[in-house]
């Protein structure tokens, strides 16, 4: 590209900085203006303003150290808003702090970016000294400088209001004003009135800080700001109102939204952002329509972060046709608005069509990024599709995103719940940091593996590096104990939660204890713990109860318990099934034929049991007593073969599992055609030896098929892996990991 005449460009920037848009040109006009004015200060004061505002900071850094000492107050303001611009807070603030105590007045053109790097460094104290300092120059009524003011009081507030790196900032500040090239400032410093200290502030700042304390308060700081201000802008309103967003504040922001267009003033794309969340916070589709109807009237619908926002609101509203529409409507789609479309399908657990958006992403060239992974790696977890997992790991270390924390803690929690815990656990060891969500993640998985004492020690070196459990958390640990028969470190666990860190125990606490002493045979004590609970129990907390009735051959609990079920829940298909199934265990056929018919009465439709395995990239769903599969013959014969071994090892169906009033042979029958032997056998003929073959089933597996596939395991010589609705079991050498407990 052909440069501009020198001057030409000279020209130009004096009349119009802003029109050197390129730093060649910046060092052309740079070279024009030492040629023709020399080294005054105002000139190179010029030539700094315009590498500040193309944010060239090593080119303004160079020319401040060349500027006589002390610089003029238009170079202070440059070299402080090109650090701020760069994030170095420190730097910005260390500067504002030398400036000041060399003499030099700050004006409203500084406050902004000392404002927003107050804010950066969440110091509350550095923050007031500063306000106070823009009060006593007397530019605390500037539109700029307010809202700056109103942007840091929020972040402030939002962080709870806590003093943040205040201590190490001011050391920072210390050591950079004494590193700055001007000479010695602690000669200068006091040596005239307009002189203020920003690191210790005199006696009339304090004075301010404190009455406005006293005025305000911290809660209220935003706010007074605003109405203090003489003259305020959109953003002005839209920084009022995120701040109340970001507070939970949702009736106040709809307030302002209200008194902004009273102003005549029209919300823009950022103030629909803002409340849009407000509406999908309230699952309040109707008034999410209309801000969506305002931003079509006026032009804001092809907006990519409107769009992105009306996806996301749709979807918490369980609205996906609607955030399909939103989308297909997108002139253009960025990595935002494809992230939108995709975690609008998860979280509505359309996990196909999450994973279809994900390729469609790729096709359209728009490189996934951190956010992308960790939100659709969820999706190969619900779908235990440990294919695809590993594909979106190879391409995640490719892209170098392994090392993120979010993505790692997903990765941790995918291949545990595809069956590859001892993958997860080398994953947890390897990250450099770990938060909550990869403990919680680690701690469960290890829970549903049967890794009971792993997962407590997990627990436990979790709160000695500092990290405090969550409800979540508390809920893995839990786990743990329910499927390891954990009774009395259960207690200690619930106990510790709602005493020691006034963790309000949920559904989730109270189901893993009743779970947990029903296994453990504990009815009675399940049945009234259940009962204590301070709102009416829903009928999914007196499922797992009416389980172990069966398992425990409990017939009059059992019945007790199906009565509190339908009391609330009275089309509950389980509680048919399983009082059907616990007469019939019982031989008690009449009984056991009334809940049938009463079921089909009711046009109520037992779940049929099923089992899934991926062979060659590829799902087979296998049914009980399915004959529909093209290899069904020679899966038959493979059971057979198996059972005539599986007997001679000392192997006795146990047909007390079969609820039917059939004969003992074809109850034998009936067992070897359970869907998850099907799906093993299949794995079995269509594996190389020695391959791991992993099942996935529907509902829990029976006590004979428990112990079939133990034998199972110890012939063929590989591991199974069969993940039911509740827990992983790993068979190997005729043993399994639950060790018979489950």
């Amino acid at each position: 590209m052909a440069t501009l005449p020198s001057v030409a460009v000279l020209k130009a920037a004096l009349d119009n900085p802003r029109a050197i848009a390129t730093k060649p040109r910046a060092r052309q006009l740079h070279a024009q203006i030492l040629k023709r004015h020399g080294l005054s200060a105002a000139s190179l004061s010029f030539v700094l303003s315009v590498y500040a505002d193309l944010g060239l900071l090593r080119d303004s850094l160079l020319v401040f150290r060349s500027l006589p000492c002390p610089a003029p107050p238009a170079a202070w303001k440059s070299v402080i808003r090109c650090y701020a611009s760069h994030g170095l807070a420190a730097d910005a603030l260390a500067s504002f702090s030398t400036m000041r105590a060399l003499g030099r007045r700050p004006d409203r053109n500084v406050f902004p970016s000392v404002l927003k790097s107050c804010a950066s460094l969440m110091d509350v104290r550095l923050g007031e000294a500063v306000h106070g300092c823009a009060v006593r120059v007397g530019v605390d009524g500037d539109l700029y400088t307010g809202n700056a003011l109103m942007n840091m009081y929020a972040k402030f507030r939002n962080s709870g209001g806590d003093v943040g790196t205040g201590g190490v900032a001011h050391e920072v500040l210390d050591e950079m004003s004494q590193r700055m090239n001007c000479g010695n400032v602690a000669r200068q410093m006091g040596s005239g009135p307009d002189v203020y200290r920003l690191n210790s502030p005199g006696q009339n700042e304090m004075g301010l800080m404190g009455i406005w304390r006293e005025m305000c308060g911290q809660r209220d700081s935003v706010r007074k700001v605003f109405d203090m201000m003489p003259q305020r802008d959109v953003v002005s309103w839209n920084t009022v109102i995120a701040g109340n967003v970001q507070s939970g504040m949702y009736g106040e922001a709809l307030a302002m939204v209200r008194e902004m267009g009273n102003a005549n003033l029209r919300p823009d794309s950022f103030t629909l952002s803002t409340v849009l969340p407000i509406f999908a916070e309230h699952v309040d589709v109707r008034k999410g329509k209309e801000i969506h109807g305002y931003a079509v009237r006026n032009g804001f619908d092809s907006n990519l972060f409107i769009g992105s926002t009306l996806i996301d609101m749709y979807a918490k509203c369980a609205c996906v046709a609607d955030s399909y529409r939103v989308f297909h409507m997108l002139p253009q789609r960025d990595g935002i608005s494809w992230n939108s479309i995709i975690g609008a399908c998860l979280q509505n657990g359309m996990f196909d069509e999450g994973l279809k958006f994900f390729r469609l992403m790729l096709k359209d060239d728009v490189k996934p990024g951190p956010i992308s992974f960790s939100s659709i790696i969820p999706a190969c977890s619900h779908l235990t599709s440990l294919h695809l997992g590993k594909q979106l790991h190879g391409y995640i270390i490719r892209a170098g995103f392994d090392y993120n924390v979010y993505i790692a803690s997903s990765l941790v929690d995918m291949y545990a719940k595809c069956g590859k815990i001892e993958k997860a656990k080398w994953i947890f060891r390897n990250m450099e940091l770990h938060d909550i969500v990869s403990w919680t993640a680690i701690v469960m998985g290890c829970a549903l593996h049967g890794h009971a004492l792993d997962a407590i020690t997990l627990f436990e070196k979790m709160q000695m590096e500092g990290v405090k459990p969550t409800y979540v958390s508390f809920i893995a640990v839990l786990t743990a104990c329910s499927h390891a028969g954990l009774v009395d470190e259960a207690w200690k666990y619930f106990n510790c939660m709602t005493q020691e860190f006034k963790i309000n125990p949920g559904l989730e606490h109270y189901a893993a204890i009743a779970d947990l002493l029903g296994r453990a045979g504990r009815l009675e004590e399940a049945y009234d713990f259940i009962c204590s609970m301070p709102s009416e129990p829903p009928s999914s907390l007196w499922s797992p109860l009416m389980t172990a009735c069966r398992v425990h051959k409990n017939v009059e609990l059992a019945e007790k318990v199906a009565e509190r079920i339908l009391q609330v829940d009275p089309e509950s298909i389980g509680t048919y099934v399983q009082m059907s199934n616990i007469y019939s265990a019982a031989r008690r056929w009449k009984e056991a034929a009334k809940w049938k018919v009463s079921m089909k009465e009711r046009g109520l439709r037992k779940k049929p049991a099923c089992s899934w395995i991926e062979v060659r990239n590829r799902a087979h769903a296998f049914l009980s007593g399915d004959t529909s599969h093209p290899y069904y013959n020679k899966i038959n014969e493979a059971l057979e073969v198996l059972l005539e071994q599986m007997e001679k090892d000392g192997y006795k169906p146990n047909t007390s599992e079969v609820l039917h009033d059939v004969e003992e042979e074809q109850k034998k029958q009936l067992l070897q055609h359970h869907s998850e032997r099907l799906a093993i056998a299949f794995g079995i003929i269509s594996t190389p030896p020695g391959t791991e073959i992993r099942i996935i089933k529907n509902i829990r597996v029976c006590t004979d098929c428990h112990e079939a596939i133990k034998f199972i395991s110890k012939i063929v010589g590989r591991e199974i892996i069969v993940r039911d609705n509740s827990r992983f079991h790993h068979f190997k050498d005729g043993k399994c990991s639950c060790g018979d407990y489950w």
